[in-house]
């Protein structure tokens, strides 16, 4: 494949974004999952909108964020799965020994992620408003939720790659799943920091940069424009994306010397 970066880029993105929209058993995690569970937490843990200092009457508006979290780390499982799925059949070797440039061997597969963030995205904003959700950011924070989720899916998307490039097979990065959904888990997801009462679960919640993505997103439906919130989401999405390129580079280098 030869052309400018650019043009490679795109052909790379598009062929990385119809791959997974053309399979019903990757699409499907990335969309129905979080919604599934957001019914789910949604109808069991209303309640903790009675206790005092909750921040909202809706658990939808505050529970809505983990949704875009989630979709993220599906994001990492599916990049990461097609990518060793190309190591494996040897497409991707054929594609280092073309004229093509090396970076945009991952630029290709990492804009197709954040092409799907920003539908992802779109599909969790629609149906949280559907299901009450309440935006306080009003249309303007639509648009930030996008471009946050877009880098988020990016984030977790390189974090796939660089796993597939270092281990070239599917199954490990698979493997990866439970081990950052576990991050969810041990986050502010359920209920907000100040309400954690258990003292090693708060400096857990506190440390995992995973809390402070989660309430990026949760501020724009639940307090409108909190500068805070917003700045800590987008320095971890950001952090995050600049060590999961780096942890790419890496391993790219590592995978095409064995080409």
């Amino acid at each position: 494949m030869s052309g400018s970066l650019s043009t490679q880029v795109a052909v790379l993105a598009r062929r990385s974004a119809l791959k997974t929209l053309r399979q019903p058993f990757q699409l499907y995690p990335i969309v129905f999952f979080p919604l599934i569970l957001l019914a789910v937490n949604a109808s069991g843990l209303k309640a903790a909108t009675r206790l005092p200092g909750f921040p909202t009457h809706s658990y939808v508006s505050f529970a809505v964020a983990v949704a875009f979290i989630q979709g993220g780390m599906f994001s990492l499982i599916n990049t990461g799965t097609n990518l060793a799925e190309d190591i494996e059949s040897g497409f991707f070797n054929r594609l280092a020994l073309t004229p093509m440039r090396r970076v945009s061997l991952i630029a290709g597969l990492l804009v197709g992620v954040g092409v799907l963030g920003v539908l992802q995205s779109a599909v969790y904003v629609l149906m949280s408003l559907i299901a009450g959700a309440h935006l306080e950011a009003g249309i303007g924070g639509v648009g930030v939720i996008l471009v946050l989720g877009s880098i988020t899916a990016i984030a977790f998307g390189a974090l796939g790659c660089a796993a597939a490039l270092k281990t070239g097979s599917g199954e490990a990065v698979q493997g990866l799943f439970p081990l950052f959904f576990v991050l969810i888990f041990l986050s502010s997801s359920n209920l907000p920091r100040n309400l954690l009462r258990t003292g090693w679960f708060h400096t857990v919640a506190t440390w995992n940069p995973v809390s402070y993505l989660i309430e990026g997103f949760r501020s724009l439906y639940i307090f409108g424009w909190d500068g805070t919130a917003l700045w800590r989401g987008f320095a971890v999405a950001t952090g995050l994306t600049v060590l999961a390129l780096l942890a790419v580079a890496g391993a790219m280098r590592g995978r095409l010397q064995r080409t």
